[in-house]
Order: C-alpha cells, then sequence, then structure tokens
C-alpha cells in the first residue's frame, strides 16, 4: 500500500509540476486533447498504461 501511495504522489506532483513550470504549454495540450477523438486519447492511454505496466515489472521484477 505504501508503494501505491508513493506511485500516486509522484504522479501528482509531476502533474502540478509541469503546470508550474509550463503553463502555457499544458494550455497548448489540452486544447489538442479535446480536438482528438476519443477513440485515439483512448489508445494513448491504454498504450501508455501499458508501457507503464511493464516499465513497473521490468523495474520491480
Amino acid at each position: 500500500m505504501i508503494d501505491l501511495l508513493t506511485a500516486v504522489g509522484i504522479a501528482l506532483f509531476i502533474e502540478g509540476a509541469a503546470y508550474a513550470l509550463f503553463p502555457q504549454a499544458m494550455k497548448r495540450a489540452m486544447v489538442h486533447a479535446l480536438a482528438q477523438p476519443p477513440s485515439t486519447l483512448r489508445l494513448l492511454g491504454l498504450t501508455v498504461a501499458l508501457v507503464a505496466v511493464v516499465f513497473i515489472w521490468l523495474m520491480r521484477g
């Protein structure tokens, strides 16, 4: 459970830092994401999730 909470904390830190350091770029990214069809966003999300799982598996293995 500690590992899960640590991972969530790191993810929140990275997201917060991105908005704090690059607010204009994050706005542009949001506009670009809104212009994409849901199927594209779904595929991108699944791909990123799969890469993350493989990365974690390799690091913890």
